[in-house]
């Protein structure tokens, strides 16, 4: 009986060391695989269809070659897999809701990226922060992204509505000069014609008209009517997607009426109807001629062997942009997808990109970036008018104030 007793307190003794092992290592072990594997999961929500289809696919493309060239062409990063989850938000808020939501709850993304839409961006910042996650902005230019609706865990590559007014204004606006603008009636043309005004005027210029359209509108005679009426030296405009306002003024003649038009230079489709501005003077967020350095020779280069000679459009290297600052900080973080981690190395950090070396600014975490003076002239076997650069004007000039107190 003694024999027997001595046997069971002895196997009772083997089970309990084996079962506190496997309490103690296990986890461990798991810990262990989480540091040195795993999947990063980034959601990009991006206009796939409707009026800005063409700018989330930009994104699009842009934000796969950016990943692949900041991870040498491995996609990991400290030992993970990155895995690219795309939305169409089909450029309206309710819907971009619907599609973040599905990202952070169902798919549970590491990171937001967006959107094509400053009104998309605008309706999904809140999330952001809800679930604290790092949101990048991309290419959504309203100032209020970074401004009013500023929320921690924001961070934006693209440029805003001020750097975009600096830029314009610098290309026209002196003492004297009267300027009407005209926009699309939402965020995104309410935001840059007002941070323009402002630059404009602080120049001296005067705004003599702000007309406003309806941004899904085809038919735009009535507006440029008031422009005309207003007698004004230039005619500034702002305006993102394929309803564009070219073929209008260029049938009113608004030049032949000494009205002069200037603008941002718009991706390639729109170029190719803006013939009759050959002459004007004004800015370019990008063009892919327009830097120069071995991040865009690589993306120029990349994006012609696999879209059949495409070159990059006017948010390709954004989006490429937005996906190197995610890579960058996840090597500095080793792979810590932790918010507040990646906020504290993201504040300040310097990236290089299709656009030269981009900043994040402590204060609102806006990207401070170069763009660029340019004329648009016709040349030999080029289809459309290029955009070919007067001086590039640096991150330091183009630098917007800080709205997000």
């Amino acid at each position: 009986m003694k024999r027997k007793s001595w046997l069971f307190l002895v196997l009772i003794f083997v089970l309990v060391f084996s079962s506190a092992c496997n309490s103690t290592d296990s986890p461990d072990v798991e810990a262990e695989g989480e540091e040195t594997g795993g999947t990063i999961k980034i959601g990009v929500l991006a206009s796939l269809t409707g009026a800005l289809e063409s700018y989330g696919k930009q994104t699009q493309r842009g934000f796969d070659l950016g990943i692949e060239y900041a991870t040498d062409g491995t996609m990991e990063v400290a030992g993970k897999k990155i895995e690219i989850i795309y939305e169409d938000t089909e450029t309206k808020p309710e819907v971009a809701v619907q599609k973040a939501t599905k990202l952070l709850e169902e798919d549970e993304v590491d990171f937001i990226v967006g959107s094509s839409s400053s009104g998309d961006t605008l309706a999904v910042l809140p999330l952001a922060e809800e679930y604290e996650k790092i949101m990048i902005v991309e290419p959504a230019v309203a100032d209020s992204i970074t401004g009013a609706e500023f929320n921690p865990y924001i961070f934006r590559t693209s440029r805003n509505s001020s750097q975009d007014a600096v830029a314009g204004a610098a290309a026209i606006a002196k003492p004297g000069v009267k300027i009407a603008t005209f926009a699309p009636d939402y965020s995104f043309g309410l935001d840059g014609v007002a941070a323009f005004k402002k630059a404009a005027e602080e120049l001296g210029a005067e705004i003599v008209l702000e007309e406003y359209a309806d941004p899904a509108a085809t038919d735009f005679t009535s507006n440029l009517q008031k422009v005309i009426e207003a007698k004004p030296d230039y005619l500034f405009v702002v305006w993102a997607g394929a309803n564009s306002p070219w073929n209008q003024i260029a049938d009113l003649k608004l030049q032949e009426k000494g009205i002069k038009i200037s603008t941002g230079a718009p991706d390639i489709p729109a170029l190719s109807i803006m013939e009759p501005l050959v002459g004007m003077e004004g800015f370019s967020v990008y063009y892919h001629t327009l830097p120069n350095n071995d991040v865009n020779d690589w993306l120029v280069d990349e994006h012609k062997k696999r879209f059949n000679g495409e070159v990059p459009d006017l948010f390709t290297p954004g989006g490429m942009s937005a996906a190197i600052a995610i890579v960058e900080a996840l090597k500095e973080s080793e792979g810590n997808v932790d918010s507040q981690k990646l906020i504290d190395i993201l504040e300040g950090m310097s990236f290089e990109t299709p656009k030269g070396k981009m900043t994040f600014r402590e204060e609102d975490h806006q990207a401070l970036q170069t763009l660029y003076s340019i004329k648009l002239e016709k040349q030999d076997g080029v289809p459309y008018p290029v955009p070919v650069l007067i001086r590039e004007l640096s991150p330091e000039e183009t630098e917007p104030p800080i709205q997000n107190k």
